[in-house]
Order: C-alpha cells, then structure tokens, then sequence
C-alpha cells in the first residue's frame, strides 16, 4: 500500500477520527487521547505513511537555529573530520531554513568548555549537537536545557540517563575490549603490555579514556590475568619530553612488547618508535589522522581503529533536523562501527565526508 498517496482526509477516514486528531498525530502537537493516537498509528502502519519532508520545508516559515559544542579543529584532525560532516548536513538541509551555529572549545580545558556551555544554554537555539568533554559541566549545562525544553544530540561519548534526543558515536567499552583482543592476539608468556595515557585517569576531561581502558582491562581480567600491565604518561604538547620519558621506560622494561593508546595521538609513541630505532610486536590507538596512517604503513603501528567522525557529525545534524523540523521519532542510540584498519586495507578505507 506505500505506494498510494493519502491524504490527511483520507487517514482520517480509515481511522475513524477526525482530520484535526490526524494533524496532531503527525506532527506531534498533543491534545490527542491514547486511543486516538492508537488508531491514526495503526493505519499509517498499516499505509507506511511518510511525510512528505520537502513539501514541509517549502511551506514553512519557521527558520531553525542548531548549536554545535565542539571542540576546536584544524585541517586533517579528528574534530576537523566531525566538522566537515556537520557542515556537509547544513548543505543538505539548507532549504528547510536550518542555520548552524558553532561554540568552539579547548578540548581538556575546563573553563574553555564551561563557557562554551553557558554561551551555548542561552542562546536563542533550537537544538544542540554536543561533545561531552567535562562530565559535571555538561551536566550543568544540559539541566538548562530541560528547562528551556531544548533537544541535544550527543556525539563522540555518551552520557547515559540524561534524556539525550540521540547518542551518536561507538559502545567505548566495546571498542576498548575489542582494543585488546586484537592487539594481544600474538602475545606469548612473558611479554609485558603498556597502556600511553595522554593524561592521567583520574582526570575529568578524559573520560572518553576512561570507558576504552575499562573495557581493555576487561579483556585482560578474562584473557590474560597474569600479563603485567605499565602505565606510561605522556605530554601532550612537548615531544622532547616524551622522549625522555620513553627512553627511560624502555630501559628499564625491557620486555614490553605490546602498546596501546586511546586516542588519536598514537603518533607520538609511533614517531619515538621510528625516529629511536625501537620495535614492539603490537601497538595499537586511534583515528585515522595522516601521520597515524603513515606510520601504520612502516610498521611502526600495527593498528588503528575508526570512528567514522565525519559520519557522526552529519548524523547528528540530521538527527536534530529529523526531531525538530519533520517531528519523526529517533531512535536514542545509534552506534557507529568499530572499523578495525591495517596497512594491508587502509587504502581501501575512506570517510564518509
């Protein structure tokens, strides 16, 4: 029957209410009773009803503000790849009178973030699209939100039991567990494992880290509870110190064989590795940022995993435009694919943008 058009006369006919109740119904206005609602549902089931979206955007007047809280990017970075799939959504959507707006932080610094929120809460928006970074921060923020009745989608990392419109990015633990089955696949008795932590795992900002080596260690506990485990912390802005601290740890563990990192700054162990001579069976991180797929290449990484953020920036403006402007039901989570990348198929990959 999808094939047929129907009208809002004609779905009021079948269901046995009025044209009113059916306008509601469609475009979630309330003031419907249950049993109402009910009906109308049954027969759009029964017709596979679907709207038609470019009719909606021509007629309406409405012009829709989406705020992006996004950390800052440059060119062939992670949120770079994020912000080019948001913004290939706003070309997309253009005609629907949709207007994207962005509030730009420092990723890991909490006043950066905090005034990112607060300018972002009080805007005069209609959704958001945000990057957690700081747990009690977002939390602040999205309190205001509920006030102020405004939708938000979250991508990257999830905040569970807030009511989130959608959670838009991968099952951290998963891909942490999955981290660790691949990286340790050749591992033999007295080979040791260290974790490179870009920060320690106390800290609020990396709580993204935090679910990855959770779901790491979970594998380890099950797999291979007697393998030793170092933490090694690196700066993230100073490679000579990194190199001092890797030339020690190296000297004095000389039987680490296998490495992990949790985010896209894997390159600073894989440039120390190259530019110092020094080989490991495994070493596994993040994203698939140029010098990360270079370095896979030589060796010197033996596997990243994708994230898809490209995809993950265009779904969740979608997702927002799908919820405020054509009312259609989301669904709360969609997660995007652990994409498990080697030098033998990295040049078979490509992003979504």
């Amino acid at each position: 029957m999808g094939d047929e058009r129907y009208t809002i006369k004609d779905i009021a006919r079948m269901a046995g209410v009025s044209a009113g109740t059916v306008d509601r119904v469609l475009h979630n206005r309330g003031d419907v009773s249950p049993k109402s609602k009910e009906k109308v549902q049954k027969v759009l089931d029964e017709i596979d009803y679907e709207p038609n979206v470019f009719a909606i955007g021509l007629a309406a007047k409405k012009h829709y503000t989406f705020v992006c809280v996004i950390p800052c990017c440059k060119p062939d970075d992670y949120w770079h790849s994020v912000f080019l799939g948001i913004e290939r959504a706003r070309k997309e959507l253009r005609s629907f009178n949709i207007d994207i707006q962005y509030r730009h932080f420092e990723h890991g610094n909490p006043k950066s973030y905090k005034d990112a929120c607060a300018l972002a809460s009080s805007d005069d928006v209609d959704a958001l699209l945000v990057a957690p970074n700081f747990r009690d921060t977002t939390l602040n923020m999205i309190r205001v939100l509920h006030e102020r009745n405004i939708p938000y989608v979250f991508i990257d990392f999830n905040i569970e039991n807030t009511r989130a419109l959608e959670y838009i990015g991968q099952d951290s633990d998963l891909s942490g567990y999955m981290a660790a089955k691949i990286l340790m696949r050749s591992y033999t008795a007295g080979d040791e494992l260290v974790l490179f932590l870009s920060d320690t795992k106390e800290s609020p900002s990396e709580i993204q880290m935090h679910r990855r080596i959770n779901g790491f260690m979970r594998y380890l506990h099950e797999k291979l509870p007697a393998v030793a485990v170092h933490e090694v912390v690196l700066n993230k802005h100073d490679e000579e110190e990194n190199r001092i601290i890797l030339n020690s740890f190296f000297r004095i563990q000389p039987n680490v064989a296998f490495g992990a990192v949790f985010n896209s700054r894997i390159y600073m162990v894989g440039n120390y590795l190259r530019n110092n001579n020094v080989q490991m069976k495994g070493l596994i991180g993040y994203d698939l940022l140029p010098n990360n797929v270079e370095l896979m290449k030589q060796s010197y990484v033996t596997c990243l995993i994708g994230q898809r953020p490209g995809l993950q920036g265009y779904c969740g403006v979608k997702t927002l435009c799908d919820h405020v402007v054509f009312k259609k039901q989301v669904e709360s989570i969609r997660y995007m694919p652990i994409d498990i990348l080697i030098k033998e198929n990295i040049d078979f990959y490509f992003e979504f943008v």
